[in-house]
Protein backbone atom coordinates (compact mmCIF):
# COMPACT_ATOMS: atom_id res chain seq x y z
CA UNK A 1 0.00 0.00 0.00
CA UNK A 2 1.49 3.42 -0.90
CA UNK A 3 2.62 5.53 2.00
CA UNK A 4 -0.09 7.80 3.36
CA UNK A 5 -2.88 6.05 1.48
CA UNK A 6 -5.52 4.23 3.53
CA UNK A 7 -7.39 1.08 2.55
CA UNK A 8 -10.65 3.01 2.23
CA UNK A 9 -9.02 5.53 -0.08
CA UNK A 10 -7.63 2.79 -2.29
CA UNK A 11 -11.06 1.16 -2.37
CA UNK A 12 -12.79 4.37 -3.45
CA UNK A 13 -10.09 5.03 -6.07
CA UNK A 14 -10.56 1.49 -7.42
CA UNK A 15 -14.34 1.86 -7.61
CA UNK A 16 -14.07 5.20 -9.39
CA UNK A 17 -11.43 3.82 -11.73
CA UNK A 18 -13.62 0.88 -12.72
CA UNK A 19 -16.59 3.24 -13.05
CA UNK A 20 -14.57 5.48 -15.36
CA UNK A 21 -13.50 2.46 -17.42
CA UNK A 22 -17.10 1.29 -17.74
CA UNK A 23 -18.19 4.77 -18.82
CA UNK A 24 -15.53 4.74 -21.54
CA UNK A 25 -16.35 1.16 -22.57
CA UNK A 26 -19.99 2.19 -23.00
CA UNK A 27 -21.20 -1.39 -22.88
CA UNK A 28 -23.80 -0.58 -20.23
CA UNK A 29 -25.87 2.56 -19.92
CA UNK A 30 -24.42 5.24 -17.66
CA UNK A 31 -27.22 5.03 -15.06
CA UNK A 32 -26.64 1.26 -14.74
CA UNK A 33 -22.91 1.91 -14.22
CA UNK A 34 -23.69 4.53 -11.58
CA UNK A 35 -25.94 2.14 -9.64
CA UNK A 36 -23.24 -0.54 -9.92
CA UNK A 37 -20.72 1.90 -8.40
CA UNK A 38 -23.14 2.71 -5.57
CA UNK A 39 -23.86 -0.95 -4.79
CA UNK A 40 -20.12 -1.75 -4.81
CA UNK A 41 -19.43 1.18 -2.46
CA UNK A 42 -22.06 -0.03 -0.01
CA UNK A 43 -20.85 -3.64 -0.27
CA UNK A 44 -17.27 -2.75 0.69
CA UNK A 45 -18.36 -0.35 3.41
CA UNK A 46 -17.16 3.03 2.10
CA UNK A 47 -20.80 4.20 1.81
CA UNK A 48 -23.00 3.40 4.86
CA UNK A 49 -26.01 1.30 3.97
CA UNK A 50 -28.48 3.73 5.52
CA UNK A 51 -27.07 6.54 3.36
CA UNK A 52 -27.03 4.66 0.08
CA UNK A 53 -29.99 6.50 -1.41
CA UNK A 54 -29.64 9.88 0.23
CA UNK A 55 -28.46 11.25 -3.12
CA UNK A 56 -31.99 10.97 -4.47
CA UNK A 57 -33.18 13.34 -1.74
CA UNK A 58 -30.52 15.92 -2.54
CA UNK A 59 -32.06 19.29 -3.51
CA UNK A 60 -29.87 19.38 -6.62
CA UNK A 61 -31.41 16.15 -7.94
CA UNK A 62 -34.94 17.34 -7.17
CA UNK A 63 -34.25 20.64 -8.92
CA UNK A 64 -32.85 18.94 -12.02
CA UNK A 65 -36.01 16.83 -12.30
CA UNK A 66 -38.24 19.87 -11.76
CA UNK A 67 -36.43 21.94 -14.38
CA UNK A 68 -36.81 19.12 -16.90
CA UNK A 69 -40.56 18.99 -16.31
CA UNK A 70 -40.98 22.77 -16.52
CA UNK A 71 -38.95 22.81 -19.73
CA UNK A 72 -41.29 20.19 -21.20
CA UNK A 73 -44.34 22.25 -20.21
CA UNK A 74 -42.90 25.39 -21.81
CA UNK A 75 -42.03 23.49 -24.97
CA UNK A 76 -45.57 22.10 -25.24
CA UNK A 77 -47.21 25.44 -24.50
CA UNK A 78 -46.18 26.86 -27.87
CA UNK A 79 -45.04 30.12 -26.28
CA UNK A 80 -41.67 30.23 -27.99
CA UNK A 81 -43.10 29.20 -31.36
CA UNK A 82 -45.63 32.03 -31.10
CA UNK A 83 -42.86 34.45 -30.15
CA UNK A 84 -40.65 33.33 -33.03
CA UNK A 85 -43.33 33.34 -35.73
CA UNK A 86 -43.24 37.10 -36.44
CA UNK A 87 -39.43 37.03 -36.45
CA UNK A 88 -38.66 34.09 -38.72
CA UNK A 89 -39.58 35.86 -42.03
CA UNK A 90 -36.81 38.37 -41.27
CA UNK A 91 -34.16 35.69 -40.80
CA UNK A 92 -32.87 35.64 -44.38
CA UNK A 93 -29.07 35.66 -44.40
CA UNK A 94 -27.16 32.71 -43.01
CA UNK A 95 -25.18 34.76 -40.51
CA UNK A 96 -28.35 36.52 -39.34
CA UNK A 97 -30.02 33.16 -38.81
CA UNK A 98 -27.08 31.76 -36.85
CA UNK A 99 -26.59 34.84 -34.66
CA UNK A 100 -30.29 35.33 -33.94
CA UNK A 101 -31.10 31.69 -33.19
CA UNK A 102 -27.92 31.13 -31.16
CA UNK A 103 -28.59 34.22 -29.05
CA UNK A 104 -32.18 33.15 -28.39
CA UNK A 105 -31.14 29.62 -27.45
CA UNK A 106 -28.47 30.97 -25.09
CA UNK A 107 -30.98 33.31 -23.43
CA UNK A 108 -33.61 30.65 -22.80
CA UNK A 109 -30.98 28.09 -21.75
CA UNK A 110 -30.20 30.35 -18.81
CA UNK A 111 -33.66 29.90 -17.34
CA UNK A 112 -34.65 26.42 -18.38
CA UNK A 113 -32.80 23.19 -18.96
CA UNK A 114 -30.42 23.85 -21.85
CA UNK A 115 -31.31 20.58 -23.58
CA UNK A 116 -34.99 21.56 -23.34
CA UNK A 117 -34.27 24.98 -24.82
CA UNK A 118 -32.38 23.39 -27.71
CA UNK A 119 -35.20 20.91 -28.29
CA UNK A 120 -37.64 23.82 -28.72
CA UNK A 121 -35.49 25.60 -31.29
CA UNK A 122 -34.36 22.47 -33.14
CA UNK A 123 -37.43 22.09 -35.39
CA UNK A 124 -37.50 25.86 -35.94
CA UNK A 125 -33.89 25.81 -37.15
CA UNK A 126 -34.47 22.80 -39.39
CA UNK A 127 -37.51 24.46 -40.91
CA UNK A 128 -35.62 27.72 -41.53
CA UNK A 129 -32.77 25.77 -43.14
CA UNK A 130 -35.18 23.91 -45.42
CA UNK A 131 -36.90 27.10 -46.52
CA UNK A 132 -33.57 28.80 -47.12
CA UNK A 133 -32.23 25.89 -49.15
CA UNK A 134 -29.34 25.39 -46.74
CA UNK A 135 -28.22 22.23 -44.94
CA UNK A 136 -29.35 21.94 -41.32
CA UNK A 137 -25.70 21.26 -40.41
CA UNK A 138 -24.96 24.96 -40.84
CA UNK A 139 -27.35 25.91 -38.02
CA UNK A 140 -27.57 23.06 -35.54
CA UNK A 141 -24.02 22.97 -34.15
CA UNK A 142 -24.07 26.70 -33.32
CA UNK A 143 -27.40 26.18 -31.55
CA UNK A 144 -26.03 23.25 -29.55
CA UNK A 145 -22.94 25.19 -28.47
CA UNK A 146 -25.07 28.25 -27.65
CA UNK A 147 -27.26 26.13 -25.36
CA UNK A 148 -24.14 25.01 -23.45
CA UNK A 149 -22.97 28.60 -23.09
CA UNK A 150 -26.37 29.90 -21.97
CA UNK A 151 -26.59 27.24 -19.28
CA UNK A 152 -23.61 28.86 -17.55
CA UNK A 153 -25.55 32.00 -16.61
CA UNK A 154 -27.86 30.84 -13.80
CA UNK A 155 -28.09 28.16 -11.15
CA UNK A 156 -30.82 26.26 -13.01
CA UNK A 157 -29.40 26.53 -16.51
CA UNK A 158 -27.60 23.20 -16.40
CA UNK A 159 -27.24 20.32 -13.90
CA UNK A 160 -23.49 20.95 -13.25
CA UNK A 161 -24.33 24.33 -11.71
CA UNK A 162 -26.80 22.72 -9.33
CA UNK A 163 -24.28 20.03 -8.39
CA UNK A 164 -21.52 22.59 -7.84
CA UNK A 165 -23.89 24.47 -5.54
CA UNK A 166 -24.52 21.24 -3.63
CA UNK A 167 -20.76 20.64 -3.22
CA UNK A 168 -20.28 24.21 -1.98
CA UNK A 169 -23.13 23.74 0.48
CA UNK A 170 -21.45 20.62 1.89
CA UNK A 171 -18.08 22.39 2.17
CA UNK A 172 -19.05 25.90 3.26
CA UNK A 173 -22.57 25.47 4.59
CA UNK A 174 -24.18 27.53 1.82
CA UNK A 175 -24.67 26.91 -1.88
CA UNK A 176 -24.49 29.35 -4.75
CA UNK A 177 -27.46 31.67 -5.30
CA UNK A 178 -29.52 31.83 -8.49
CA UNK A 179 -27.46 34.51 -10.24
CA UNK A 180 -24.03 33.94 -8.67
CA UNK A 181 -23.02 32.33 -11.96
CA UNK A 182 -24.15 35.30 -14.06
CA UNK A 183 -21.04 37.55 -14.04
CA UNK A 184 -18.80 34.77 -15.34
CA UNK A 185 -21.50 33.08 -17.39
CA UNK A 186 -22.51 36.25 -19.23
CA UNK A 187 -18.92 37.08 -20.11
CA UNK A 188 -18.12 33.59 -21.37
CA UNK A 189 -21.41 33.38 -23.27
CA UNK A 190 -20.87 36.75 -24.98
CA UNK A 191 -17.34 35.77 -26.05
CA UNK A 192 -18.56 32.36 -27.20
CA UNK A 193 -21.36 33.86 -29.31
CA UNK A 194 -18.81 36.11 -31.02
CA UNK A 195 -16.72 33.05 -31.91
CA UNK A 196 -19.83 31.26 -33.21
CA UNK A 197 -20.78 34.30 -35.31
CA UNK A 198 -17.31 34.45 -36.85
CA UNK A 199 -16.41 30.76 -36.97
CA UNK A 200 -19.55 29.04 -38.23
CA UNK A 201 -17.93 28.67 -41.66
CA UNK A 202 -15.65 26.02 -40.14
CA UNK A 203 -18.62 23.64 -39.90
CA UNK A 204 -18.78 21.07 -42.73
CA UNK A 205 -21.65 21.96 -45.06
CA UNK A 206 -21.90 18.68 -46.96
CA UNK A 207 -23.54 16.75 -44.13
CA UNK A 208 -27.08 15.46 -44.54
CA UNK A 209 -29.17 14.54 -41.54
CA UNK A 210 -31.03 11.36 -40.83
CA UNK A 211 -34.80 11.16 -40.96
CA UNK A 212 -36.21 11.73 -37.51
CA UNK A 213 -38.07 8.74 -36.01
CA UNK A 214 -41.39 10.56 -36.07
CA UNK A 215 -40.90 11.37 -39.77
CA UNK A 216 -40.31 7.82 -40.95
CA UNK A 217 -44.05 7.27 -41.14
CA UNK A 218 -45.14 10.83 -41.58
CA UNK A 219 -48.39 11.89 -43.25
CA UNK A 220 -48.13 15.50 -44.34
CA UNK A 221 -51.80 15.95 -45.29
CA UNK A 222 -53.78 15.04 -42.19
CA UNK A 223 -57.36 16.20 -42.56
CA UNK A 224 -58.88 17.80 -39.47
CA UNK A 225 -62.27 19.40 -38.96
CA UNK A 226 -62.63 22.69 -37.11
CA UNK A 227 -65.68 24.82 -36.39
CA UNK A 228 -65.78 28.61 -36.88
CA UNK A 229 -67.43 30.04 -33.73
CA UNK A 230 -69.01 33.44 -33.56
CA UNK A 231 -66.13 34.91 -31.54
CA UNK A 232 -63.38 33.75 -33.92
CA UNK A 233 -61.26 36.65 -35.20
CA UNK A 234 -61.47 35.08 -38.67
CA UNK A 235 -65.23 35.49 -39.05
CA UNK A 236 -65.61 37.76 -42.06
CA UNK A 237 -62.03 37.20 -43.18
CA UNK A 238 -60.92 35.07 -46.11
CA UNK A 239 -59.63 31.56 -46.59
CA UNK A 240 -56.32 33.07 -47.74
CA UNK A 241 -56.00 34.91 -44.41
CA UNK A 242 -56.40 31.65 -42.49
CA UNK A 243 -53.92 29.80 -44.71
CA UNK A 244 -51.46 32.66 -44.24
CA UNK A 245 -51.69 32.07 -40.48
CA UNK A 246 -50.29 28.62 -41.20
CA UNK A 247 -47.49 30.12 -43.30
CA UNK A 248 -48.56 28.03 -46.28
CA UNK A 249 -48.39 24.72 -44.41
CA UNK A 250 -52.16 24.43 -43.83
CA UNK A 251 -54.74 24.24 -46.61
CA UNK A 252 -58.49 24.81 -46.30
CA UNK A 253 -59.59 21.82 -48.37
CA UNK A 254 -63.32 22.36 -48.00
CA UNK A 255 -65.96 24.47 -46.31
CA UNK A 256 -69.11 22.79 -44.98
CA UNK A 257 -71.89 25.37 -44.74
CA UNK A 258 -75.45 25.10 -43.47
CA UNK A 259 -74.68 21.65 -42.16
CA UNK A 260 -74.52 19.86 -45.52
CA UNK A 261 -73.42 22.12 -48.38
CA UNK A 262 -69.84 21.34 -49.33
CA UNK A 263 -67.66 23.85 -51.15
CA UNK A 264 -64.06 23.80 -52.38
CA UNK A 265 -63.12 27.40 -51.63
CA UNK A 266 -60.85 29.86 -53.37
CA UNK A 267 -58.53 32.10 -51.43
CA UNK A 268 -60.95 35.03 -51.48
CA UNK A 269 -63.79 32.96 -49.97
CA UNK A 270 -65.21 34.68 -46.86
CA UNK A 271 -65.55 32.61 -43.68
CA UNK A 272 -68.83 32.78 -41.77
CA UNK A 273 -69.77 31.72 -38.25
CA UNK A 274 -70.74 28.05 -37.86
CA UNK A 275 -68.75 27.06 -40.97
CA UNK A 276 -67.00 23.73 -40.67
CA UNK A 277 -63.56 23.75 -42.28
CA UNK A 278 -61.58 20.74 -43.44
CA UNK A 279 -57.96 21.67 -42.82
CA UNK A 280 -55.10 19.69 -44.38
CA UNK A 281 -51.65 19.79 -42.84
CA UNK A 282 -49.51 18.38 -40.07
CA UNK A 283 -51.42 18.11 -36.80
CA UNK A 284 -48.93 20.30 -34.94
CA UNK A 285 -49.39 23.19 -37.37
CA UNK A 286 -53.16 22.65 -37.57
CA UNK A 287 -53.29 22.86 -33.78
CA UNK A 288 -51.36 26.13 -33.80
CA UNK A 289 -53.61 27.63 -36.47
CA UNK A 290 -56.84 26.49 -34.78
CA UNK A 291 -55.65 27.96 -31.47
CA UNK A 292 -54.71 31.27 -33.06
CA UNK A 293 -58.04 31.41 -34.93
CA UNK A 294 -59.99 30.24 -31.87
CA UNK A 295 -61.54 27.46 -33.94
CA UNK A 296 -62.03 24.30 -31.87
CA UNK A 297 -61.23 20.93 -33.39
CA UNK A 298 -64.47 19.02 -33.79
CA UNK A 299 -64.52 16.15 -31.34
CA UNK A 300 -61.96 17.48 -28.87
CA UNK A 301 -64.57 18.82 -26.46
CA UNK A 302 -67.01 15.92 -26.67
CA UNK A 303 -65.36 13.80 -23.99
CA UNK A 304 -65.74 14.67 -20.30
CA UNK A 305 -62.88 16.86 -19.05
CA UNK A 306 -62.46 14.72 -15.94
CA UNK A 307 -63.34 11.16 -16.90
CA UNK A 308 -63.87 8.81 -14.04
CA UNK A 309 -62.01 5.92 -15.60
CA UNK A 310 -58.60 7.52 -15.87
CA UNK A 311 -56.55 9.96 -17.90
CA UNK A 312 -57.27 10.75 -21.54
CA UNK A 313 -54.59 10.99 -24.20
CA UNK A 314 -54.05 11.24 -27.95
CA UNK A 315 -52.48 8.59 -30.18
CA UNK A 316 -51.74 8.03 -33.85
CA UNK A 317 -52.69 4.61 -35.21
CA UNK A 318 -52.42 3.05 -38.67
CA UNK A 319 -55.23 0.95 -40.14
CA UNK A 320 -53.91 -2.54 -41.01
CA UNK A 321 -54.81 -4.49 -44.14
CA UNK A 322 -57.15 -6.93 -42.37
CA UNK A 323 -58.66 -4.48 -39.91
CA UNK A 324 -62.44 -4.84 -39.41
CA UNK A 325 -62.79 -1.06 -39.88
CA UNK A 326 -61.61 -1.19 -43.52
CA UNK A 327 -64.44 -0.03 -45.77
CA UNK A 328 -66.38 1.49 -42.88
CA UNK A 329 -66.90 5.17 -42.13
CA UNK A 330 -66.36 6.68 -38.67
CA UNK A 331 -70.10 7.41 -38.55
CA UNK A 332 -70.84 3.70 -39.03
CA UNK A 333 -68.32 2.71 -36.36
CA UNK A 334 -69.89 4.90 -33.64
CA UNK A 335 -66.45 5.30 -32.08
CA UNK A 336 -67.55 7.49 -29.20
CA UNK A 337 -70.63 5.50 -28.21
CA UNK A 338 -69.05 2.05 -28.54
CA UNK A 339 -65.46 2.70 -27.53
CA UNK A 340 -65.42 6.07 -25.77
CA UNK A 341 -62.93 7.61 -28.22
CA UNK A 342 -62.99 10.55 -30.62
CA UNK A 343 -61.57 10.77 -34.14
CA UNK A 344 -59.67 14.07 -34.48
CA UNK A 345 -57.90 13.66 -37.82
CA UNK A 346 -57.26 11.25 -40.69
CA UNK A 347 -54.05 11.05 -42.69
CA UNK A 348 -53.92 9.51 -46.16
CA UNK A 349 -51.13 9.91 -48.69
CA UNK A 350 -53.29 9.72 -51.81
CA UNK A 351 -56.49 11.28 -50.58
CA UNK A 352 -58.46 12.85 -53.42
CA UNK A 353 -62.10 13.10 -52.31
CA UNK A 354 -63.18 16.04 -50.15
CA UNK A 355 -65.73 14.96 -47.57
CA UNK A 356 -66.52 15.07 -43.86
CA UNK A 357 -64.29 12.88 -41.72
CA UNK A 358 -67.25 10.87 -40.45
CA UNK A 359 -68.09 9.88 -44.05
CA UNK A 360 -64.58 8.84 -45.14
CA UNK A 361 -64.34 5.12 -45.90
CA UNK A 362 -61.23 3.88 -44.16
CA UNK A 363 -58.51 2.14 -46.14
CA UNK A 364 -55.43 0.16 -45.15
CA UNK A 365 -52.60 2.56 -44.39
CA UNK A 366 -54.83 5.39 -43.18
CA UNK A 367 -53.44 7.07 -40.07
CA UNK A 368 -56.01 8.03 -37.46
CA UNK A 369 -55.52 10.55 -34.69
CA UNK A 370 -57.66 9.31 -31.80
CA UNK A 371 -58.48 10.77 -28.41
CA UNK A 372 -59.50 8.47 -25.58
CA UNK A 373 -58.67 6.81 -22.26
CA UNK A 374 -54.96 5.99 -21.98
CA UNK A 375 -55.46 2.80 -19.97
CA UNK A 376 -57.83 1.12 -22.41
CA UNK A 377 -56.50 2.58 -25.68
CA UNK A 378 -54.30 -0.48 -26.51
CA UNK A 379 -57.33 -2.79 -26.21
CA UNK A 380 -59.47 -0.43 -28.30
CA UNK A 381 -56.85 -0.24 -31.05
CA UNK A 382 -56.51 -4.02 -31.08
CA UNK A 383 -60.28 -4.40 -31.45
CA UNK A 384 -60.32 -1.90 -34.33
CA UNK A 385 -57.37 -3.63 -36.02
CA UNK A 386 -55.09 -0.58 -35.78
CA UNK A 387 -51.45 -0.38 -34.76
CA UNK A 388 -50.20 2.55 -32.67
CA UNK A 389 -47.38 4.61 -34.14
CA UNK A 390 -44.42 5.92 -32.18
CA UNK A 391 -45.53 8.47 -29.60
CA UNK A 392 -45.13 12.03 -30.87
CA UNK A 393 -46.78 13.84 -27.93
CA UNK A 394 -49.46 15.34 -30.15
CA UNK A 395 -51.10 18.48 -28.85
CA UNK A 396 -54.13 18.56 -31.13
CA UNK A 397 -57.27 18.13 -29.06
CA UNK A 398 -55.61 19.58 -25.97
CA UNK A 399 -56.05 23.06 -24.57
CA UNK A 400 -52.93 25.18 -25.04
CA UNK A 401 -51.97 27.88 -22.57
CA UNK A 402 -49.14 29.99 -23.87
CA UNK A 403 -48.24 32.12 -20.87
CA UNK A 404 -48.93 29.99 -17.80
CA UNK A 405 -45.89 27.65 -17.93
CA UNK A 406 -43.43 30.45 -18.70
CA UNK A 407 -45.09 32.60 -16.01
CA UNK A 408 -44.78 29.87 -13.38
CA UNK A 409 -41.15 29.31 -14.36
CA UNK A 410 -40.46 33.05 -13.96
CA UNK A 411 -42.25 33.01 -10.61
CA UNK A 412 -40.17 30.07 -9.39
CA UNK A 413 -36.95 31.81 -10.47
CA UNK A 414 -38.03 35.00 -8.67
CA UNK A 415 -38.93 33.19 -5.44
CA UNK A 416 -35.61 31.32 -5.45
CA UNK A 417 -33.61 34.45 -6.31
CA UNK A 418 -35.18 36.44 -3.47
CA UNK A 419 -34.58 33.53 -1.05
CA UNK A 420 -38.31 33.30 -0.34
CA UNK A 421 -38.20 29.56 -1.03
CA UNK A 422 -35.40 27.07 -1.66
CA UNK A 423 -34.81 26.43 -5.35
CA UNK A 424 -36.09 22.84 -5.24
CA UNK A 425 -39.27 23.82 -3.39
CA UNK A 426 -40.00 26.77 -5.70
CA UNK A 427 -39.69 24.66 -8.85
CA UNK A 428 -41.60 21.71 -7.39
CA UNK A 429 -44.38 24.13 -6.42
CA UNK A 430 -44.52 25.43 -9.98
CA UNK A 431 -45.00 21.87 -11.26
CA UNK A 432 -47.74 21.27 -8.70
CA UNK A 433 -49.60 24.34 -9.95
CA UNK A 434 -49.25 23.15 -13.56
CA UNK A 435 -50.92 19.87 -12.61
CA UNK A 436 -53.64 21.46 -10.45
CA UNK A 437 -54.47 23.95 -13.20
CA UNK A 438 -54.68 21.07 -15.71
CA UNK A 439 -51.88 22.48 -17.90
CA UNK A 440 -50.10 19.13 -18.01
CA UNK A 441 -51.48 15.76 -16.84
CA UNK A 442 -49.59 13.83 -14.13
CA UNK A 443 -48.45 11.24 -16.68
CA UNK A 444 -46.54 13.90 -18.63
CA UNK A 445 -44.86 15.09 -15.43
CA UNK A 446 -43.22 11.70 -15.11
CA UNK A 447 -42.57 11.46 -18.84
CA UNK A 448 -40.82 14.85 -18.75
CA UNK A 449 -38.16 13.62 -16.33
CA UNK A 450 -35.07 12.04 -17.87
CA UNK A 451 -34.87 9.24 -15.35
CA UNK A 452 -31.44 7.91 -16.42
CA UNK A 453 -29.97 11.33 -15.56
CA UNK A 454 -31.74 11.36 -12.18
CA UNK A 455 -30.52 7.84 -11.40
CA UNK A 456 -26.98 8.82 -12.42
CA UNK A 457 -26.98 11.83 -10.09
CA UNK A 458 -28.68 10.11 -7.17
CA UNK A 459 -26.38 7.09 -7.34
CA UNK A 460 -23.07 8.95 -7.78
CA UNK A 461 -23.62 11.60 -5.11
CA UNK A 462 -22.95 9.15 -2.22
CA UNK A 463 -19.91 7.79 -4.06
CA UNK A 464 -18.59 11.34 -4.47
CA UNK A 465 -19.22 11.95 -0.77
CA UNK A 466 -17.27 8.79 0.01
CA UNK A 467 -14.28 10.14 -1.93
CA UNK A 468 -14.35 13.22 0.28
CA UNK A 469 -15.20 11.38 3.54
CA UNK A 470 -12.27 8.97 3.18
CA UNK A 471 -9.86 11.85 2.55
CA UNK A 472 -9.36 10.86 -1.08
CA UNK A 473 -9.99 14.36 -2.38
CA UNK A 474 -7.47 15.82 0.06
CA UNK A 475 -4.92 13.22 -1.01
CA UNK A 476 -5.36 14.05 -4.72
CA UNK A 477 -5.37 17.75 -3.91
CA UNK A 478 -2.12 17.27 -2.01
CA UNK A 479 -0.49 15.65 -5.03
CA UNK A 480 -1.75 18.47 -7.25
CA UNK A 481 -0.60 21.15 -4.81
CA UNK A 482 2.94 19.79 -4.98
CA UNK A 483 2.80 19.98 -8.77
CA UNK A 484 1.46 23.55 -8.85
CA UNK A 485 3.07 25.04 -5.75
CA UNK A 486 5.52 27.13 -7.76
CA UNK A 487 2.98 28.52 -10.25
CA UNK A 488 0.58 31.44 -9.74
CA UNK A 489 -3.07 30.83 -8.71
CA UNK A 490 -4.28 31.77 -12.18
CA UNK A 491 -2.31 28.88 -13.66
CA UNK A 492 -3.66 26.45 -11.05
CA UNK A 493 -7.16 27.64 -11.90
CA UNK A 494 -6.49 27.08 -15.60
CA UNK A 495 -5.25 23.54 -14.89
CA UNK A 496 -8.49 22.70 -13.06
CA UNK A 497 -10.57 24.21 -15.86
CA UNK A 498 -8.69 22.37 -18.64
CA UNK A 499 -8.72 19.10 -16.70
CA UNK A 500 -12.48 19.35 -16.25
CA UNK A 501 -13.01 20.11 -19.93
CA UNK A 502 -10.93 17.07 -20.88
CA UNK A 503 -12.67 14.72 -18.44
CA UNK A 504 -16.22 15.78 -19.40
CA UNK A 505 -16.34 13.93 -22.77
CA UNK A 506 -15.15 10.75 -21.06
CA UNK A 507 -17.65 10.74 -18.18
CA UNK A 508 -20.45 13.27 -18.84
CA UNK A 509 -20.94 16.68 -17.33
CA UNK A 510 -22.76 15.60 -14.18
CA UNK A 511 -20.36 12.79 -13.27
CA UNK A 512 -17.41 15.09 -14.00
CA UNK A 513 -18.65 17.63 -11.47
CA UNK A 514 -19.03 14.99 -8.78
CA UNK A 515 -15.42 13.88 -9.32
CA UNK A 516 -13.67 17.19 -10.06
CA UNK A 517 -15.47 19.58 -7.68
CA UNK A 518 -14.16 17.99 -4.46
CA UNK A 519 -10.67 17.82 -6.00
CA UNK A 520 -10.79 21.50 -6.99
CA UNK A 521 -12.00 22.54 -3.54
CA UNK A 522 -9.33 20.39 -1.89
CA UNK A 523 -6.60 21.91 -4.06
CA UNK A 524 -7.78 25.39 -3.07
CA UNK A 525 -7.59 24.45 0.61
CA UNK A 526 -4.08 23.07 0.18
CA UNK A 527 -2.95 26.28 -1.50
CA UNK A 528 -4.64 28.43 1.12
CA UNK A 529 -7.06 29.88 -1.44
CA UNK A 530 -10.82 30.32 -1.54
CA UNK A 531 -12.62 27.30 -3.03
CA UNK A 532 -15.12 29.46 -4.94
CA UNK A 533 -12.99 30.24 -8.02
CA UNK A 534 -12.02 26.58 -8.36
CA UNK A 535 -15.63 25.41 -8.01
CA UNK A 536 -16.65 27.96 -10.61
CA UNK A 537 -13.90 26.70 -12.94
CA UNK A 538 -15.24 23.15 -12.58
CA UNK A 539 -18.76 24.39 -13.37
CA UNK A 540 -17.57 26.14 -16.53
CA UNK A 541 -15.38 23.24 -17.65
CA UNK A 542 -18.08 20.62 -17.11
CA UNK A 543 -20.55 22.57 -19.24
CA UNK A 544 -18.18 23.35 -22.11
CA UNK A 545 -17.60 20.18 -24.06
CA UNK A 546 -17.37 21.54 -27.59
CA UNK A 547 -15.02 18.86 -28.93
CA UNK A 548 -17.18 15.71 -29.03
CA UNK A 549 -20.83 14.71 -29.49
CA UNK A 550 -20.86 12.56 -26.36
CA UNK A 551 -19.95 14.86 -23.46
CA UNK A 552 -23.27 16.68 -23.41
CA UNK A 553 -26.78 15.73 -24.52
CA UNK A 554 -27.15 18.89 -26.60
CA UNK A 555 -24.27 17.85 -28.84
CA UNK A 556 -25.72 14.36 -29.17
CA UNK A 557 -29.19 15.72 -29.92
CA UNK A 558 -28.10 17.55 -33.10
CA UNK A 559 -25.80 14.84 -34.42
CA UNK A 560 -28.49 12.82 -36.22
CA UNK A 561 -30.65 15.63 -37.67
CA UNK A 562 -27.56 17.43 -38.99
CA UNK A 563 -25.64 14.34 -40.10
CA UNK A 564 -22.50 15.34 -38.18
CA UNK A 565 -19.60 12.97 -37.74
CA UNK A 566 -17.62 12.55 -34.54
CA UNK A 567 -14.69 14.53 -35.90
CA UNK A 568 -16.78 17.51 -37.04
CA UNK A 569 -17.23 19.06 -33.60
CA UNK A 570 -13.64 20.11 -32.95
CA UNK A 571 -13.52 22.36 -36.02
CA UNK A 572 -15.66 25.00 -34.35
CA UNK A 573 -15.30 23.52 -30.87
CA UNK A 574 -11.53 23.95 -30.55
CA UNK A 575 -11.44 27.74 -31.09
CA UNK A 576 -14.52 28.01 -28.88
CA UNK A 577 -12.85 25.99 -26.10
CA UNK A 578 -9.70 28.13 -26.28
CA UNK A 579 -11.86 31.24 -26.08
CA UNK A 580 -13.65 29.93 -23.00
CA UNK A 581 -10.31 29.21 -21.36
CA UNK A 582 -8.92 32.66 -22.23
CA UNK A 583 -12.01 34.51 -21.00
CA UNK A 584 -13.12 32.38 -18.05
CA UNK A 585 -9.85 32.23 -16.07
CA UNK A 586 -9.27 35.99 -15.68
CA UNK A 587 -13.00 36.64 -15.29
CA UNK A 588 -13.34 34.05 -12.51
CA UNK A 589 -10.31 35.50 -10.76
CA UNK A 590 -11.84 38.99 -10.81
CA UNK A 591 -15.37 38.01 -9.77
CA UNK A 592 -14.30 35.34 -7.26
CA UNK A 593 -11.01 36.49 -5.65
CA UNK A 594 -8.52 33.85 -4.57
CA UNK A 595 -8.33 35.27 -1.07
Amino acid sequence: MPAGVTADQLTVFAILGVTLALFIWDRWRYDVVAVLALVASVAVGVVPGDEAFKGFADPAVITVAAVLVLSTAIRQSGFLEAMLRPVTPWLKGEMVQIVALSSLVAFFSAFMNNVGALAIFLPVAIRIAQRSGRPAAALLMPLSFASLLGGLITLVGTPPNLLISAVRRDIMGEGFAMFDFAPVGLGVTAAGLVVIALGWRLIPRDRRGQTAPEDRFRIEDYTTEVRVPEDSPFVGRTVADLEEEGEGDVTVAAVIREGFRRYVPHGHWTLLKDDILLLEGDTTIVKRVSDAARMPVIGEDELPPEPGDGEYGIVEAVVTANAPVVGCTPAQLHLRRRHGINLLAIGRRDRQEITRLRRVRLKPGDVLVLQGPVDTMPDILSELGCLPLEQRNLQIGRPRRLLLPIGLMAGAVALASLNVLPVAVAFAGAILLLVLLDVIPPREVYNGVEWPVIVLLGALLPVSDALRATGGTELIAGWLSVAVQDIPPHAALAIILVSTMLVTPVLNNAATVLVMAPIGAGLAARLGLSPDPFLMAVAVGASCDFLTPIGHQSNTLVMGPAGYRFGDYWRLGLPLSLTVLAVAVPLIAVVWPFR
